[in-house]
């Protein structure tokens, strides 16, 4: 008779906490709630609802649509909604001229969506890549992305989308100093409760692509004087890390209420650096090209997707965000509340 396997120290066993999923709840560490999230959601100019092909769900939303996506927002309990704007090629320009306009689609969805459901917190990217006709965040001098110039028009841009009711400024250029001109001039005209959450470390990524389908951005890479080749002079080096900390650092002292890290998944560790270094509200932007590989993934049976959705998002928990910029805030919310 084979003698029993002796554990060397019987009183240690982890899996018992693991038995049961009661037990597996009840000492979970990281712990995801439709509260978590915010909502990325591309609204255009047109009527009704206009799928994006390389990002299967998710789709372009007129104004009267994303009204509606508000009030089920507030049904799912998701607490912010993050909006861009898909703007028709032939009314850009060079200097993103629409960027600023209080009849826009952008002032005209805020202004819906909080008619709608004015608990849901609004976010408004501030950056002019969706307006111009060179696909970059800002204004173009001798074939180089301009630093203060561009700042100028972001400010118009923020303050059009705070008067019309915006909730948080999230400014993506990457341009310096574009946080505390921000905050300056909101102060100067009142709007003192206007949030900023800057994009404080952004990366130059390849998984922005089929967010750049969803929003019809300019076409990058013809490397001429009047359209630079990419974004590398002014988003950051994927192969950076300390930079982030700097970048973090001098957004929060310009006045960023809270700070956001992207892309998400592949900047993990960038988020924890951030959450130890600040303690400061952090957050991630699970961006269109994370969110076209797993939904890509799981329609050829590769993947669960329900499940790797699920994943992927209480990775961001557990790496000490406040919460995720995600487009898969709808279903995730409706899992959760299943």
């Amino acid at each position: 008779m084979p003698s029993p396997v002796i554990a060397p120290y019987p009183a240690t066993r982890l899996r018992r906490l693991r038995q049961a999923d009661w037990s597996r709840r009840l000492v979970r560490e990281a712990v995801l709630r439709p509260s978590d999230l915010i909502w990325a959601m591309v609204v255009h100019e047109g009527e009704g609802r206009i799928p994006v092909a390389s990002m299967p769900g998710v789709e372009r939303l007129s104004v009267s649509e994303a009204a509606k996506a508000a009030r089920e927002a507030r049904r799912l309990g998701i607490p912010c909604v993050a909006v861009f704007p898909h703007i028709d090629g032939a009314r850009k320009d060079a200097s993103g001229a629409l960027a600023s306009d209080p009849e826009g689609v952008i002032a005209r969805a805020v202004k819906a969506m909080k008619d709608a459901a004015p608990e849901v917190g609004i976010m408004c990217d501030v950056a002019l890549d969706p307006f111009t006709d060179h696909g970059h965040d800002g204004l173009i001098v001798d074939g180089r992305v301009v630093n203060d110039p561009t700042i100028e028009r972001l400010v118009e841009q923020g303050l059009m989308q705070a008067k019309a009711g915006c909730d948080i400024l999230a400014p993506s250029d990457m341009m310096d100093g574009r946080v505390g001109a921000l905050r300056k001039a909101l102060e100067g005209e009142g709007l003192c409760d206007t949030m900023i959450m800057s994009y404080a470390a952004k990366y130059a990524s390849a998984f922005y692509g089929p967010y750049r389908e969803a929003i019809g951005s300019g076409k990058l890479g013809t490397g001429s004087v009047e359209n630079p080749a990419d974004k590398a002079t002014y988003q950051m080096d994927p192969g950076n890390g300390e930079e982030s900390l700097r970048e973090v650092a001098l957004d929060l002292a310009e006045g960023a209420d809270m700070v956001m890290v992207k892309p998400g998944l592949p900047y993990l560790d960038i988020v924890r650096r951030v959450v130890e270094a600040f303690r400061a509200p952090t957050f991630a932007f699970q961006v269109s090209g994370e969110y076209a590989m797993l939904t890509a993934a799981a329609a050829n049976g590769w993947l669960d997707g329900e499940r790797a959705m699920m994943e992927s998002l209480i990775a961001f928990k557990r790496a000490g965000c406040s919460g995720v910029i995600t487009y898969f805030a709808p279903a995730a919310a409706r899992k959760l509340g299943a």
